[in-house]
């Protein structure tokens, strides 16, 4: 197994970071545009609706942060060595 270079942890922190901004971002924007879209009529739909939200942050949240943090680690790996 290969060594971990800091260049390469440096830049994944700062992807791990980016990462979490942009699903922030990316989270309050969607959001909000779906909850206009919802026509639940019963609170079981409602629920239902509450949860796929839920399951669409966490989503978002580990997609983002997981792939910036691996190009995090390429490009300072690339760049510092």
């Amino acid at each position: 197994m290969g060594e971990l270079s800091l260049a390469g942890l440096i830049g994944a922190f700062v992807g791990l970071v980016a990462g979490w901004v942009s699903a922030v971002v990316v989270i309050r924007v969607v959001e909000p545009r779906l909850r206009k879209l919802d026509k639940s009529e019963s609170p079981t739909e409602r629920s239902t609706f509450e949860d796929k939200l839920v399951l669409m942050r966490r989503l978002i949240l580990g997609i983002e942060v997981a792939v910036f943090t691996i190009v995090g680690y390429a490009v300072g790996h690339l760049i510092g060595g």
